[in-house]
């Protein structure tokens, strides 16, 4: 049974999707993995270029496996309904990645133990 060019091409859509997704679960592992970075020697640094690097790439790659599985199709098969909704499961998580590279240090930034609010 051979495919016909629209098979062949949705099949090369699905394929470039699922790389995307894999890409995107393996960009938010890598961002969880440097959370590290913003600490040394007790003092916070602040995420790291890679932190701010991942956290962007994350979503941009889950934006583009969203599209590349809704692209000109009228009704989703079985693949691109699980496609959709890992990617909707991981774009949410890597927002909140994004959001907390950019929130302030919750410690207020003077040392390890959090106590630069109260003076100690």
């Amino acid at each position: 049974m051979s495919l016909t060019p629209v098979s062949r091409r949705r099949n090369g859509l699905l394929a470039g999707a699922v790389l995307l997704t894999v890409l995107s679960a393996a960009l938010l592992a890598a961002h969880v993995s440097f959370d590290g970075d913003t600490f040394q020697h007790c003092r916070y640094l602040g995420p790291s270029t890679r932190m701010y690097v991942t956290a962007w790439a994350g979503p941009l790659c889950s934006v583009a496996a969203l599209v590349l599985t809704s692209r000109r199709t009228r009704r989703f098969t079985g693949a691109q309904v699980a496609i959709v909704c890992v990617v909707a499961l991981l774009l949410s998580v890597q927002l909140f990645a994004l959001y907390w590279v950019y929130a302030p240090d919750p410690g207020g930034g003077a040392d390890c133990s959090g106590l630069a609010l109260i003076g100690l």
